[in-house]
């Protein structure tokens, strides 16, 4: 995508978000730009997707419901009780439909933003680890030593925001989208065995002293 476009989606954004809304969402944009240079990926992918990640964010319960069911959009069982948790969906819809959007990586990061997913691609790693940490944010614990961390170890990072957040959700007593879960299981389950891993080679060097 053209830069031009990329400043077209920016000014779109100004328009259909609130005023807080669109300073997050810029916040998010140039995180996710940072934290693609960092690790050496596409830093105007991670640009526009995160522009786009909330540009659903602002539309009503009801338009979100009607869009969903206007185009064979699935609602699982916490986002009938939560609308609002179709913002990902439904702006992931908008981001091809509406805004033109065709790179799948892009797509992809804004649907997942919110809960993750096992196997994360690393821009949605980007995407949903910029959304929690861009420099709006001050509400989150942790968030000086997360942000730190994710510019070391992105999946450290992630598996420590995912973890928080369900802390915080098992706290209020909140739905929790079941995606969400899954995701925090996968990599815990990852972190566990890298550092099997580690460990296993770290015994083996030993044995070779």
């Amino acid at each position: 995508m053209k830069e031009s476009d990329v400043r077209k989606i920016r000014k779109a954004m100004e328009k259909e978000l609130d005023a807080k809304r669109y300073e997050h969402t810029l916040g998010v944009a140039y995180t996710a730009a940072a934290l693609a240079m960092c690790y050496g990926k596409d830093r105007d992918k991670a640009l526009l997707a995160g522009l786009l990640h909330d540009c659903a964010k602002c539309l009503s319960n009801e338009k979100r419901i009607s869009i969903c069911e206007k185009h064979n959009i699935s609602i699982n069982e916490a986002e009938q009780k939560n609308p609002f948790l179709l913002h990902a969906k439904v702006g992931s819809f908008l981001a091809m439909q509406k805004y033109g959007v065709t790179d799948q990586e892009v797509i992809s990061a804004v649907l997942w933003h919110t809960t993750g997913r096992p196997d994360m691609t690393w821009l949605e790693k980007i995407v949903f680890v910029a959304d929690y940490i861009e420099p709006n944010r001050n509400q989150a614990p942790n968030l000086d030593a997360i942000r730190k961390l994710a510019f070391q170890d992105l999946d450290k990072a992630l598996l420590w925001i995912l973890k928080d957040t369900l802390d915080y959700l098992h706290a209020g007593k909140m739905e929790i989208d079941r995606m969400t879960q899954k995701t925090y299981e996968y990599y815990c389950m990852n972190a566990e065995e890298g550092d099997s891993a580690l460990s296993a080679d770290a015994d083996e060097k030993e044995e070779r002293k």
